[in-house]
Parts: structure tokens; sequence; C-alpha cells
């Protein structure tokens, strides 16, 4: 419990206050927000309506005037908590900041619309590191966001002319107007905030507004303005219209998340880029933004005339097309990564249905890029209502089975099948507000395809009942299910996840989901109910099996963990053990431990020499994989769920709760701790260790330790797929490496290994000229990298329901 010291319409003074002020017309309805104390920089709710510093006034016209200085950690202080059971803030004496221009009756002022037209910003601050901010506004009304903006990109001076209608129902209450600068998978950056006083509006007239932005936590900060125009008029029919305005938001939401196109950008290479090191070369990559999408090419290291091959899909929102930014950075090891030159790719300009091929020269550098761009019209993804259903209607239906029937095989390979998400509702949600109630809404991701259901505000058992529909373009996509709750002033709070590949859904199934936690690892509190139908074509899918995997949005980097390190080093042991034991097997068979199974060791030995030939090698294989399907089909399974991965899991979640991350506090460190980092040093950093400072020396080790961390899953990753695939994880995957057996097998039964041989390299000779920009692959990685290593199989694992389970705990995290 924070320990604070209150007062009612009184004033003292405390060292480093802050005063918040608490409108009688909010605080009667609990409204929470976040007070954050920059004494002893730990967070604490406090019911308020807003935050202002000493000396300035409450925007509220009937305000109680609270202040008091947080000394504890997160909670609601003891004093108001009194006061707000005896009821004596609303009996408390009131006073009136400023005077109504509009006449409203005190009682029941009825309904009213307000026309708002947001105009455009000027000189709003700066929050990204390029000087710039992608900003949007947010409209919010006792709580609740009534209208979002789209969003700007790289201006400090937007300008949107976007129209809204809200209905008030109390002209007294004001619309909180925020404005964020936006980040994708970060939580959006605060430019501003200002509140539009309604009672200063003169009915059926339209007005022109400028409102000033200020920050709580630094109110002499000038961040810029924003221009509205707005008309506030009596309206009738109430209830019809808040009814209108409810479903126009929701086509709004709807048509806000669908996309109208595909982007397809092929990086080929780079050529006489600028040098960036001593050594006259650069290690090169390129970071890509359309919109809030972004992706970040392979480092290529040393060299000015790199070779990415790498492709990149975005989603296209503006019928009008946008602009892709591409910046091209020299990755420093310990240091900042040194600008090399952008260049911009104006959509507007290509042409749909048509793939063009652009030599882009970079601004502010050296050199030029060589991409391929591809725009192709929007695959079908919709949202709508349970009483709208594809797969219900017998003509839509049979489209879509025709669609991806073996016949069509061969048509559109990137097309792989359908997919229909109905999220019905959810039960016994975690309480996220200090009320006990929370605002839950659902995201239900495919790879990079994003879509919401609208929020359902003050309920634990929220029902959404909407159908959403994606094309499949890789059938080992997962499905993420995630429910957050909504916060007024805060990123969501994430209330629990559930991960599905589309492999193991029972088409047709309305089933109850456990929600998991963050990590995948354990439950947390609540189930949500879905009901999905997939379906696709199986050539297609096994083609596309053999083909690089889409590559997901810029996400934040890895971090060092303790716990993640000694994980990935359990899971690369494990895999070597296996090898180390079946040595020490073969061994035993050599120093005759077992005279039986030695001699038999000697027969087989003998057999097999004489007896030869290349294609007993996948026939091997195939009877191996064989083996493992009768052993399973008989009951003999001796597959068993591993605990020993699930456990690590559970401590490594353990270790994120205390937030107990391998960074060196360098105030922390003593004498001796600098000699023992000093000599790790001489280790990692003897070559240019000169030219580092000590601080760069550090951020060099733990850029090391991140390698080695990231290599030890790869390493294990590798292992356990391989052993997966033969323990028949997923079927399908098994099912194609037995149909690939028989093939080897057959082909190197009758051919001879020289033809082999000549036409593979034939092939590899030829194929830079019969395809000069095709992006290079290997096909058994590409299928190995489909099949789950342990910890994915721990993560996907569905949850039974256990009634008795109530988390101790309740954790709050922000979306990723």
């Amino acid at each position: 419990m924070a320990e604070l010291v209150c007062a009612l319409v009184s004033r003292k003074t405390l060292p480093e206050q802050r005063w918040v002020c608490v409108c009688k017309f909010r605080f009667c309805r609990l409204r929470l927000i976040s007070l954050f104390c920059p004494a002893c920089t730990i967070k604490s709710l406090l019911p308020a309506a807003s935050l202002t510093m000493e000396g300035r006034s409450c925007l509220h016209a009937p305000c109680v005037k609270v202040y008091g200085r947080v000394h504890g950690s997160r909670g609601v202080c003891g004093a108001l908590q009194k006061h707000m059971k005896r009821g004596s803030l609303m009996r408390a004496k009131t006073s009136s900041v400023g005077a109504s221009n509009a006449d409203f009756p005190s009682e029941d002022p009825g309904m009213y619309q307000l026309d708002i037209t947001l105009r455009r910003g000027q000189n709003l601050a700066a929050r990204d590191r390029g000087g710039t901010s992608d900003p949007y506004v947010k409209f919010k009304l006792g709580g609740k966001e009534v209208f979002r903006s789209k969003t700007i990109h790289k201006n400090l001076n937007p300008v949107w002319e976007e129209k809204t209608s809200i209905l008030i129902d109390n002209p007294r209450e004001p619309i909180y107007v925020k404005v964020f600068d936006y980040d994708f998978g970060l939580q959006d950056d605060f430019i501003g905030s200002a509140f539009l006083d309604l009672t200063s509006l003169e009915l059926n007239r339209q007005t022109d507004v400028t409102l000033s932005l200020k920050d709580p936590h630094y109110p002499d900060h000038d961040l810029g303005s924003i221009l509205l125009s707005v008309l506030l008029a009596p309206r009738e029919e109430q209830r019809e219209a808040f009814q209108t305005q409810s479903l126009r938001l929701s086509d709004l939401h709807r048509k806000s998340q669908l996309w109208r196109g595909i982007v397809s950008v092929t990086l080929i290479e780079g050529h006489e880029l600028k040098a960036m090191d001593a050594n006259g070369l650069s290690d090169p990559y390129v970071k890509f933004r359309l919109g809030h999408q972004k992706y970040k090419s392979k480092i290529v290291p040393k060299t000015l005339n790199p070779q990415w091959r790498e492709q990149f899909d975005f989603h296209l929102y503006e019928e009008r097309g946008g602009i892709i930014d591409i910046t091209v950075w020299d990755k420093d090891a310990g240091k900042k990564d040194d600008f090399i030159g952008r260049c911009q790719v104006d959509l507007s300009t290509l042409s749909k249905e048509q793939t063009h091929k652009l030599e882009m020269p970079l601004e502010e550098g050296e050199g030029y890029l060589v991409l391929l761009v591809t725009l192709t019209a929007s695959a079908a993804v919709t949202i709508s209502d349970l009483s709208v259903n594809s797969l219900e209607d017998p003509k839509e239906r049979e489209e879509i089975l025709k669609r991806y029937s073996p016949m069509r095989m061969f048509h559109n390979m990137k097309d792989v099948g359908f997919l229909q998400v109905k999220v019905i509702r959810a039960e016994a949600l975690m309480a996220a507000d200090v009320t006990g109630k929370s605002d839950p809404f659902c995201v239900v991701e495919l790879n990079n395809d994003r879509l919401l259901t609208h929020t359902v505000y003050k309920n634990l058992n929220p029902e959404w009942n909407k159908i959403f529909t994606f094309n499949i373009k890789d059938i080992h996509s997962v499905l993420e299910v995630t429910v957050y709750d909504e916060d007024r002033d805060r990123s969501a709070d994430f209330l629990g996840k559930v991960a599905i590949p589309l492999l193991s859904i029972q088409n047709g199934e309305q089933k109850a989901y456990v929600l998991k936690n963050k990590q995948l690892t354990g439950p947390t509190k609540g189930v949500i109910y879905l009901e999905i139908d997939v379906i696709f074509n199986a050539v297609k899918a096994s083609i596309r099996t053999l083909m690089p995997k889409e590559q997901k949005y810029i996400e934040e980097e890895n971090r060092l963990s303790k716990q993640l390190l000694l994980r990935n080093f359990i899971r690369m042991k494990r895999c070597v053990m296996v090898l180390i034991n079946a040595a020490y097997y073969i061994n035993s068979c050599f120093d005759w431990d077992s005279p039986p199974r030695s001699l038999a060791a000697f027969l087989l030995f003998l057999f097999v020499v004489w007896n030869f030939e290349l294609y007993m090698i996948p026939l091997a294989l195939l009877l191996l994989l064989a083996w493992n399907y009768f052993l399973i089909i008989s009951g003999k399974d001796n597959r068993q769920h591993d605990t020993v991965v699930e456990d690590m899991l559970e401590d490594e979640e353990e270790e994120d709760d205390r937030d107990d991350k391998m960074f060196v506090d360098i105030q922390l460190l003593t004498d001796r701790d600098f000699r023992c980092l000093e000599t790790l040093l001489r280790a990692f950093c003897y070559q240019d260790s000169e030219k580092k400072g000590f601080m760069n020396k550090l951020y060099a080790i733990q850029e090391v330790c991140v390698s080695v961390q990231n290599v030890l899953d790869e390493v294990a990753s590798f292992g356990e797929r391989v052993k997966n695939t033969f323990n028949w994880t997923v079927p399908f995957l098994s099912w194609l490496a037995i149909v690939a057996f028989c093939v080897f097998t057959i082909i190197l039964y009758f051919i001879p290994l020289r033809y082999i041989v000549l036409v593979w390299g034939i092939n590899k000779f030829t194929k830079k000229l019969r395809s000069p920009y095709a992006i290079d692959n290997n096909e058994l990685l590409d299928f190995l990298s489909r099949v789950p290593s342990d910890v994915q199989v721990v993560q996907y694992h569905e949850l039974k329901q256990d009634p008795s389970h109530s988390p101790s705990k309740r954790k709050k995290n922000n979306p990723g």
C-alpha cells in the first residue's frame, strides 16, 4: 500500500509534490489513471481525472483538489479509500474555475451531438531519432476512446482533415485529447494532451478551436498545438442516434484494419556503398518501413557490394499507395551503428500486378540498391459478425473448396489455404483494474496479419462474436490469439494468450482454450472460446514447406538473460549427449562388453559393408520413420512429455518476474569486479583494445554473450527438430519426409550417382544465368524450420481446463 498524505480543499507544502485534480463527475465512477512519482520512480494508482503540477488550475469546472506524495510501491491511498466509502468527497465544497458560456441544464442535460473536424497539427514535438514524429490523435470521453485518427508519418505539421461525430450525454464533461507518436512493436510515445471544454462552446455554432498540447510532467515545455472545428448541437431521438454512432465507429474500426493490397519487395544487392570502417569496408544491412510495418535485412560482413537476396511483404492500406522508407546502416559491435544512406520508393508511381526492377541511388551517402517491387491485389481478409459466415453459405463454401482443390495445385502458389476464426467469448478473465473489472479486447494474429475485435468494457466474461478470415501462405503458421485489457492512459495490459498451430486445428469444433502467460509456458486466469476452420491444398502446402519462411516484422532484439542462456546451454548439452552416448554404445561393441551384442553388431557390419549401396541411406531413414509410426499406432509410443524443458521455461518465467536480466550496473561494481572484467575484456577485445573505451568493451562483451545465447539456441533447435521429425511430432511433416525418402531411394537405386551429381552441378552453375534475381535457399533447412523445437512444442501444447486453478498473483505485462 502506498503511503500518501492527503488533504481536501487545503494546501500544504511538501517537497516535490504533485497536484492531482479529481473531478466529482469522474470520481464517482472510479476512473483510474497512473501517477508517476519523480522521487521514487515507482508507479502508483490514484483515483483521479487529470494530473497537473502545483500552481496550475484544474481544467474541470467543479472539482476537488487532492495532493500527495508517494513513498511506497503500487497501491491506492488509504485516506482516499476511506473518503470514497464515506462519500465525503462528494459532499466537499467545490469551487468554480471558469465561467460557462453555454447554458446547460443542471440536472438532466439530455443528449447532444458534437461534430469534430480534426484539421491539422502545428510544431509538434519530435519523438523519433530522425527529429520527426508519426503523430495520431485520440479523443476520449469518460475514459473511453471514441475516435482515433489515422497516423501521419514523419511530419511535425500533420494535416488530417478527418471528421467524426460524438454523442454527448453530459456536456459538462470535457473531451480529453491526446496526441501520440506511433512506434511499431513498442509503446507509443506520448507527445501531449489537452482538454476540450464543452461548456465554453456556443450551441449550434461552428467554432474553430486551437488546443495547446501539454505534458503534466513537463508543464513548461512547448509541445505544439492542434486545430479543430467543432459544432455542439442538441440531439433528439437519443437512443437511435447512439446506436447509429456505435455502428459508425464499428465500421470505422473494421475498415482501418483491412489492407487493400500486398507489396512484395525483394532486396537483391547493393553497389559501391560508402566505406564506414577503418579497413575501408562496411558491414551493411537495410531497414524498410511502410507505415507501422518494419523489416530488417541480414548483415553482410566486410563488403561494399553486398548480396542479400531477401524478400519482404508489406500490407498496403491506402488505395493511392504509400512511401517505403529505406535506410542502409553499417553494423558496429559495441557502439552505435553508422548511417550509410537512405532512399524512398513511391508506390503510387508503380503499376499493379507487375514486377518493377528499381535501382535506387542513396541520398546522404554513396552507391545504390537494386530492388524488385511487385504490387498485387489484396488477399481475402475480412472481419464480420457471426451472422455473416462464408463457410455456412453453400455457394461460398463450394467456391472456397474449389479454389483449393487438387486440380488447382499449381495455380497461385502463394495462396495455400483459407482460415476462418470465430472469436466467440471469454470467461473468468483476470481483473486488471482496481475496480475488479477489465476492458478486454482480442488480437488475432497469423504471421504478419493482425486483426482486432472491439473492446467490451467492464466485463470479465466478454462476448465478441466476431469472424475473422485470412489467406494462408504457409500451413505451418501458428495462429496467436491474445486478450488485452484496454487502459486509458497506458499501453494495454496483457490478460492471456493461446498459440494454435494450423495443422492441429479440428475444423468446425468450438473449443475452450485455457489462456497462457506471455511466454506460453503456463496457465493464467481465464478461457477463450474459439471455433476455427482450415481449408488448404496439400500439394501447395508441401511445396511451400521447401521455401523460405515468411519473416516477421522487426521485433525487439534479444536481450541477455541468465536463465535463457542456461536453458539454451542445457538444451544443446542434451543434443550433444545423444551423440556421445551413441559413440559410447558403438565403442562398447568394439570392447565386447556384452558378447552377444558385439557379435550381432559384427555380423551386421559385415552384411552392410558387403552389400552397401548409396540408396540404403535414405532407405534406412525411411525404415526408422516407419518403425516409429508402427510404435505409435500400436500404442507403444515411447515419446514422453518433455518435463525438463517445461521446468526450464517455468524457471525462466520466474526470472522474468524478478526482472533479473544480466546487465552490468557500473555504479555497483567494486574494484575487484573491475579487475575481473578487465581480464575478460583482454580475452574478448584484445584486437582493438586501444580504440574502444571501457564502456564500449562492456557492451561488446554483452553482444558476444547475446550471440553465444542465440547460437546455442540455433544448434539446440536444429537437433530437436531432427528428433521431432522422426518422432512424428507433426504428422504432416513426417509424411512429407517419408515421400521425400521414397523418392530419393528410387532415384539412387535406378540412376547412377555420376548422372545425379552432373545434373546437380549444371543446375548450380546455370542458376544465376537462368534467374539472376532468384533468392538462394536450402530446402533441407527450410523444411526443418517448420518442425517445432522442444520449446515450441511446450508452448503450443494445449492445456486442459482446471476449474480449481487460480493464479496466486496478478501479472501485468505490456504487449510486444
